[in-house]
């Protein structure tokens, strides 16, 4: 007796492997093989945790591998036909979940072989377990998802395989608060796996708009994504219900193809991740080094009012105002603004600052901000200032924040409004000035209709400055600075005979750039300029023809 326990004791994983796969080989599976091997595939099922049955058919995978394996295969080594071998595609399948086996193809679930990491185990008579991620932040939490993502993308991993994969992490890390956020929501499998999806599409691929196509591989069958889909156009899937996930709007119209997180869902959800994506793209960063210099003409007044505003924002001296400010209980926030006529280089005086003095630019789309969606205007103004809030403390030098043609934010408010556009609008305009008043950083906006401005605007900026159109000398600076090749006599000809803004000259700079490539340079280009510049203009109201009857 003592004898034999020696014996069972020293049984090394492969020896009982190699016991099984002798008394199954073309015994069809019957009672009298199972009996024979049953001492063996019973030690194995109790080492990796697997039924006995589970574990003669590892042992016929190994012998029959490690690499590629079917079912066929199998048939063929029992002796048993093929539609019998196909009854026991599910021992396979928890085989594959146990990490044992891997499908080489989990779409069609046809071929699989043994996984690598198993069989350096087996040859150090060691049991192979999935390794556990314990202890992640919820940083390292979404790497791990995108892994299990990727799998499943790449056809490494079934959808069960995935759902098990997630519930393993998710139950390995309790601590991180998504985990606890997802897990409160008591979610079925094919809900909770799609709401991560999103989470961890925004989280490591910083894309917040998602379409039928990338989440089509998330159901185990098609009848499960065309259901889902259809739930989804129609409003009434539960994260739509909600209020996790929302529609994209495009021009205020819903678009049902495509899908996004709710800034609810963001904040309660992604916290730890301290994501902050604006809606609809209402703003962008324009790096200085990518802001080609230019020399700008103003008149006296004005070029001393810009040259103090580039030295107020030198890094140095933005210090040491901020400081001062500080010391003296002020707000630290400096509110600009450029206000004039169309083409007297307001919004170019802001990029030259900024190149001047080593500070990106978030440029606002103002059209953008008001969604026709009421609700969502005021969301997107407040992202708006929570995004220049992060950026300003990640960047070395706070950038400038641009409303360029801000005359539809910053306009007259409305008494007593009574209409859901009105209302929005009011609304937008109290966030903005509440911003203002809390700003810590540079804010610029442009404007071409000064008469239009609110009081309370006007109060807040700190820095106004009205650009006029150039007077005759600066006119004749700036002809000769687009068209080098002017004389001064010319370029003081077209200053006096035309009174064009930096902006109109431009035009007919660029006209005149084109005109040389096709008709080649002109010795005395003065007449074709003359000529340029009398299309430039359009007709005044009187010369133009009335038409009709």
């Amino acid at each position: 007796m003592e004898k034999r326990k020696a014996q069972k004791k020293e049984l090394t994983l492969l020896q009982a492997i190699e016991k099984v796969v002798e008394f199954v080989e073309d015994g069809e599976l019957s009672k009298e093989s199972l009996r024979k091997a049953k001492p063996y595939s019973s030690f194995l099922a109790k080492s990796f945790g697997i039924t006995e049955l589970q574990a003669v058919f590892f042992c016929i995978s190994l012998e029959l591998g490690p690499g590629r394996v079917d079912l066929n295969d199998i048939a063929r080594f029992l002796g048993m036909s093929k539609i019998r071998a196909l009854s026991y595609a599910d021992e396979i399948g928890a085989l594959v979940r146990r990490r044992l086996l891997r499908y080489r193809n989990a779409k069609d679930e046809e071929e699989f072989d043994v996984n690598a990491a198993v069989i350096k185990a087996l040859k150090h008579n060691e049991v192979y377990q999935v390794p556990r991620q314990t202890g992640l932040n919820c940083a390292e939490l979404f790497d791990q998802l995108e892994i299990l993502f990727e799998d499943l993308d790449n056809d490494t991993v079934t959808v069960a395989d995935l759902i098990a994969g997630i519930r393993q992490l998710f139950e390995d890390n309790s601590n991180i608060r998504f985990v606890q956020e997802i897990n409160r929501m008591k979610l079925r499998n094919d809900d909770m796996v799609l709401l991560v999806f999103f989470c961890c599409w925004l989280a490591n691929k910083e894309d917040d708009d998602i379409r039928f196509n990338q989440i089509e591989d998330l159901f185990g069958t098609k009848a499960e994504f065309n259901s889902c889909k259809a739930r989804l156009r129609s409003g009434d899937h539960c994260l739509l219900r909600e209020k996790l996930i929302e529609h994209i709007c495009v021009n205020g119209i819903a678009d049902t193809t495509r899908y996004k997180l709710t800034e609810d869902a963001k904040k309660n959800l992604l916290a730890e991740m301290k994501i902050t994506v604006v809606e609809e793209s209402i703003s962008n960063l324009l790096q200085h080094e990518s802001i080609i210099p230019k020399e700008l003409f103003y008149p006296a007044e004005i070029e001393n009012r810009i040259a103090d505003l580039a030295t107020f924002f030198t890094p140095e001296k933005y210090a040491e105002i901020r400081e001062r400010m500080q010391q003296r209980g002020f707000r630290q926030g400096f509110a600009c603004l450029f206000y004039g006529g169309p083409g007297t280089g307001k919004t170019e005086t802001v990029y030259q600052l900024a190149k001047q003095t080593g500070r990106d630019i978030m440029v606002v789309d103002v059209p953008q901000i008001k969604s026709k969606w009421v609700g969502d205007s005021e969301k997107n103004i407040k992202a708006l200032f929570d995004r220049y809030r992060e950026i300003s403390m990640r960047c070395t030098q706070v950038p400038i924040l641009l409303f360029n043609e801000a005359d539809a934010i910053i306009g007259m408010r409305k008494n007593g409004a009574t209409s859901a556009v009105d209302k929005m609008e009011n609304s937008i305009q109290n966030i903005i000035l509440q911003e203002m008043e809390t700003l810590d950083g540079i804010m610029i906006a442009t404007t071409n209709l000064q008469e239009n401005l609110d009081p309370a605007f006007e109060r807040r900026f700190l820095y106004k400055i009205k650009f006029e159109k150039p007077d005759a000398s600066v006119r004749a600076r700036i002809w000769q600075q687009m068209i080098p090749e002017l004389s001064e006599s010319d370029a003081a000809t077209l200053a006096a005979s035309h009174d064009f803004s930096g902006g109109q000259i431009e035009n007919i700079a660029r006209k005149h750039a084109i005109n040389c490539v096709l008709r080649g340079n002109e010795a005395s280009p003065l007449n074709s300029l003359l000529q340029d510049c009398a299309c430039e203009k359009l007709a005044s109201k009187e010369q133009r023809k009335r038409v009709g009857f």
